[in-house]
């Protein structure tokens, strides 16, 4: 428990340590969430640029996605502890 706290202690630390002029304005187009942001899209009864494994959203429910990386096919679904991630079809 100590050493838990210690490591989230240590993590918060170095955050806060990060000038404010290491994250450039441009950063936000370069990062994985903000390419995620703008491929991740519903186009008629599927969509497209999904992560597998990754939750997917209540209009997404057993629905079929494509992947970003391996434009392999994905369903919207419903796991036993109630959460909806996408799955390999």
């Amino acid at each position: 428990m100590l050493k838990r706290l210690l490591v989230s202690a240590a993590l918060i630390g170095a955050a806060l340590a990060v000038p404010a002029t290491a994250a450039p304005a441009s950063a936000a187009t370069q990062s994985p969430a903000g390419v995620t942001a703008s491929c991740y899209q519903r186009e008629g009864n599927h969509w497209n640029c999904v992560t597998p494994g990754a939750y997917c959203p209540k209009a997404a429910h057993n629905r079929n996605g494509f992947a970003k990386v391996t434009n392999r096919l994905y369903t919207c679904s419903q796991y036993s502890n109630g959460q909806w991630r996408w799955k390999r079809a």
